[in-house]
């Protein structure tokens, strides 16, 4: 019958997915801890023997013969050697017996915050070494418990936390939930290894996609770019490496059940998959898909795009707070200017001349706080918003009702 004390140390194992002898030499460890500082000092050789069958813990104290004694923790004098061994002779390493009466019991207690510490850099290591080649990887995870922000996956024995930023916002997680998440990196801190994992990470889309559609699995449809609204909304830029395959219409699926399961992952994220093109004007014109855009013109030295649209177009180019733009920009690269399509000549007089100075909104008579509201929906340039009704201004995110009378009526004194 498996006595007691390997039986807890087998327990320990299982519970923490470490290996056996890993535990054992963890506890051994403890052992000589404990005797160095109940019973002797840190500067003697010590070993631990545990025998399985007997639990019996044995205590020895490890010493080199010599003619000359200059260190008693670590030498003795061959004289006293051959008492302890008639065969002794210089050079050899004598074990000598020093266990404690009732040392098992004693160290037991002296042993067990050391224990603890030894087991948690031991988790650590196992985990560093699990997953220190699964960076870039979609893993499977399971949530273990959530109070309040925090919620807790369990990869598989190895629990860590899916940080708040890293969540997608409104998605409700609780225990027992299967979920699919993007490990980024694995770091080493002071406390141990860091799993950096997340659902508002980009490469999850690539990863899901990958999972989903075997043409991008086998590298036949390329994913060229990824911007996202994590849980709202998603663009997409694909590119087919075969003339025969539509990158498209590989990733949406029939009826759009591809695309679909990856938008079940995530909350109901919104996919908009484009077409690469390697022609910027056209990248641009499709990333601000489902607007209809009349012209652009880049500025190569700031990497900014004038975008001409109808007015009709503007609130469909600019989309809800400016989300619409915002993620073209992303996918893109680019800075993009939504400008009224009245406004052409002359904005294209600036692009290619550079000469007449651009209106800015922060010139207008309005606080401050409208100004940096628009800022952030990339609307900086009177040219940009001239049109522009209250209610279309009450769409970016911020701007109340009385912001948006104040701006309209400042636009009109603008010559």
């Amino acid at each position: 019958m498996q006595t007691q004390f390997m039986a807890a140390i087998n327990q320990l194992a299982d519970e923490k997915n470490i290996p056996r002898d890993v535990v054992l030499d963890i506890v051994k460890a403890a052992l000589r801890t404990a005797y160095r500082k109940d019973f002797g000092n840190k500067d003697q050789n010590v070993e631990v023997e545990i025998d399985d069958k007997t639990e019996t813990t044995t205590v020895f104290l490890i010493r080199e013969v010599v003619k000359k004694v200059e260190d008693e923790n670590l030498q003795i004098s061959l004289t006293d050697a051959k008492k302890l061994k008639k065969t002794a002779k210089l050079g050899d390493m004598i074990k000598m017996d020093v266990t404690p009466i009732g040392y098992g019991r004693i160290a037991a207690q002296s042993a067990k915050q050391v224990i603890i510490q030894r087991l948690q850099e031991a988790e650590r290591d196992l985990m560093y070494e699990n997953f220190k080649d699964r960076e870039n990887e979609l893993i499977n995870a399971l949530v273990h418990r959530v109070e309040d922000n925090q919620v807790f996956v369990d990869l598989g024995k190895i629990t860590t936390i899916l940080p708040y930023d890293h969540q997608i916002p409104g998605e409700r997680y609780y225990g027992g939930q299967r979920i699919k998440i993007y490990l980024d990196r694995v770091i080493k801190t002071t406390k141990g290894p860091q799993l950096l994992i997340s659902r508002t990470h980009p490469s999850l889309i690539k990863k899901l996609m990958e999972l989903e559609i075997p043409e991008v699995k086998d590298k036949i449809v390329e994913i060229k770019g990824v911007a996202r609204d994590p849980g709202v909304r998603c663009k997409i830029a694909v590119s087919s490496k075969d003339e025969k395959i539509d990158p498209i219409g590989a990733c949406v699926g029939q009826k759009g059940v591809r695309v679909q399961n990856v938008t079940n992952e995530l909350h109901g994220e919104r996919i908009d998959v484009i077409e690469w093109s390697q022609d910027q004007q056209e990248y641009i014109k499709r990333a601000l898909a489902p607007a209809e855009t009349s012209r652009i013109v880049l500025n190569d030295h700031e990497r900014r795009a004038y975008v001409y649209v109808t007015p009709e177009q503007r609130a469909l180019a600019i989309g809800k707070r400016g989300q619409n733009v915002r993620l073209a920009s992303i996918l893109t690269g680019w800075e993009l200017d939504i400008m009224d399509v009245s406004e052409m000549p002359e904005a294209k007089q600036k692009a290619a001349e550079a000469k007449q100075e651009v209106l800015e909104i922060k010139s207008l008579p309005i606080s401050p706080e409208s100004v940096e509201k628009l800022a952030k929906a990339n609307l900086t340039l009177v040219s940009q918003v001239q049109g522009l009704s209250i209610k279309d201004f009450q769409d970016v995110e911020g701007i109340t009702e009385d912001e948006a009378k104040t701006i309209v009526e400042s636009l009109k004194k603008v010559k």
